[in-house]
């Protein structure tokens, strides 16, 4: 049998055998979620001992699916997992933290007004008196747009307010691809990771980013639980070139009330702050205070890989991605609960890439390779998808595409599904295509999850999400779970599995990665980004590794 599907100016050709095994199985997923989510695993945090059980589980169930190894090369032979050195940061002892505005000093509590991380420069204490404090906007430099929000003003010294998200949010066109960071679909720019890459990079002492739920698109409990606990990083040799000492959140209601006491208007300037005019604003007698002591470890986490050897091009490879990580044990909730058991962030997505593998080992053997890599440390700022992207166990050149899954919705079957924000690629338009040969249409934070190291190095990437127009309740259902969880259970010890879920669609979310990594797999065409698309120029250097 033969498939034609058109993508873009490309045509696919598929060739496939008589009836591809591509049912999914809804108890089998349950059953994986179950028992990832369950308190034993402790949270799955990376370096701790629900890592070691979180690992096994995953071999145990690639084995059992009918991979094969693919990590690590040793003596000729794959291990299962892939080593990944990060450094590890825990605030030791008490936070202490306040500050000085209209002449009162005032003492903070951490995890309520600010949530500081772990000093991640190097340093192993954090000693910072009456530091000034300076609005820098949305704390964004992009030569390529003409936008500057610091005008070289020096930062040496001083802590350093950022708006999250990007200027697009709020005033930008609904299109995709307006505005000047393409109005909704945020940009990297929009990323807290950059907005402390960049703090570093201008010189702070510190950056707090202030917390607004909207634009976050989470509570300030997310950021709570999600920063005080232990943070990690790769190894670097000049850690001080990424981070500044301090980095962290605070809350709006509190930056408002330190630009009251500046005799400043925080919406007034959060509106000047959409513009390329925008300069930054010191709030006159208010400065910032911290004293902490940081413990800094070398540690080794794992991610774990399985493969399927391609028939006709092993070279080749699709990619599918989902990490295994969560919160571990942190703060306790109002219940007394401490364990961050991350049932839909993201044992979900992991069970259902177990079960595409199990169903690419059922059928035809492709003619691409296909790896399944389970990360680590994706909670900690993309780590172990960002580890592998820099030392591929598979070129990067000749990888075809990652399909990524995360955090994908236990709502029952949708007739629509998501993408994390516009990819701005003919991989996209594939999965629009499969998608509704298989009458879902797609309802479309691009850079949030973990196929965003693999675009920026030039791979066509895309992260799948659940459709928000249900079967059964249609989007008024879909959009109220989605409200309720990401207030009641994102990044909370509530995101525990729930035996009630109907995971028919979950399921069904896998039947459609599982066949745009198929046609993929029994393809010779190379998706590729669009033109104007910042990640186009470094695919196109490849090029010639491909032919």
């Amino acid at each position: 049998m033969k498939h034609v599907l058109l993508v873009g100016a490309a045509v696919w050709t598929v060739f496939t055998a008589p009836a591809l095994a591509a049912d999914l199985d809804p108890a089998k997923i349950a059953e994986h979620v179950k028992i990832l989510a369950d308190d034993s695993f402790e949270g799955r945090g990376p370096a701790t001992a629900g890592e070691t059980k979180t690992v096994e589980y995953i071999i145990q169930q690639y084995k059992a699916a009918g991979l094969q190894p693919g990590g690590d090369l040793a003596d000729g032979q794959r291990a299962w997992t892939q080593d990944v050195p990060l450094a590890r940061f825990e605030n030791k002892g008490p936070v202490t933290v306040g500050v000085t505005a209209g002449g009162k000093a005032q003492a903070w509590t951490q995890g309520e007004q600010v949530a500081l991380r772990p000093a991640q420069n190097g340093a192993t204490r954090v000693s910072v008196k009456d530091a000034p404090v300076v609005f820098v906007g949305y704390g964004v430099k992009a030569p390529e747009r003409d936008w500057d929000d610091f005008k070289g003003f020096d930062l040496k010294g001083k802590i350093a307010l950022v708006l999250v998200n990007d200027p697009d949010f709020e005033t930008g066109p609904e299109s995709k691809n307006g505005g000047d960071f393409g109005g909704k679909a945020m940009t990297y720019y929009g990323r807290w990771t950059y907005k402390f890459e960049e703090a570093a990079r201008q010189g702070a002492i510190g950056f707090l980013v202030i917390h607004e739920t909207a634009p976050a698109s989470y509570g300030w409990a997310t950021v709570k639980n999600s920063n005080t606990n232990s943070q990690f990083d790769i190894i670097r040799q000049n850690p001080g070139e990424s981070h500044a000492l301090v980095e962290g959140w605070i809350q709006r209601d509190n930056t408002v009330d330190l630009f009251k006491a500046a005799g400043l208007d925080f919406e007034a300037l959060k509106t000047q702050a959409r513009t390329r005019a925008f300069k930054p604003v010191v709030l006159k007698g208010v400065t910032f205070s911290a004293d902490y002591e940081v413990d800094v470890q070398k540690i080794v986490s794992k991610n774990v890989v399985g493969r399927i050897v391609g028939a006709k091009r092993p070279g080749e490879t699709i990619l599918y991605s989902s990490h295994w990580d969560h919160i571990g044990v942190g703060l306790p909730d109002a219940r007394g609960d401490a364990i961050y058991n991350g049932a839909v962030d993201n044992a979900d997505g992991v069970a259902t890439m177990i079960e595409i593998g199990r169903a690419f080992a059922k059928g035809r053997q492709p003619d691409r390779s296909v790896v399944f890599l389970a990360v680590t440390a994706e909670e900690k700022g993309l780590l172990g998808s960002e580890y592998y992207a820099a030392n591929p166990l598979y070129p990067l050149a000749t990888t075809v595409a990652d399909i990524n899954m995360d955090a994908l919705s236990p709502t029952g079957p949708a007739k629509d599904f998501t993408t994390s924000g516009d990819a701005a690629s003919t991989l996209q338009d594939a999965l629009i295509a499969v998608g509704k040969a298989k009458g879902r249409p797609e309802a479309g934070s691009f850079f949030r999850s973990d196929h965003f190291p693999f675009a920026k190095r030039g791979v066509p990437a895309i992260s799948f999400g659940s459709g928000r127009d249900l079967v059964d309740g249609g989007r008024a259902a879909g959009e109220a779970f989605a409200k309720a969880y990401t207030a009641e259970r994102y990044h909370q010890p509530a995101d525990e599995f729930d035996p009630s879920w109907n995971l028919e669609g979950m399921a069904q979310d896998g039947e459609l990665m599982f066949e745009l990594g198929r046609q993929l797999a029994n393809s010779t065409v190379w998706p590729d980004w669009k033109d104007g698309s910042e990640f186009k120029p470094t695919r196109d250097a490849t090029a010639a590794q491909r032919k």
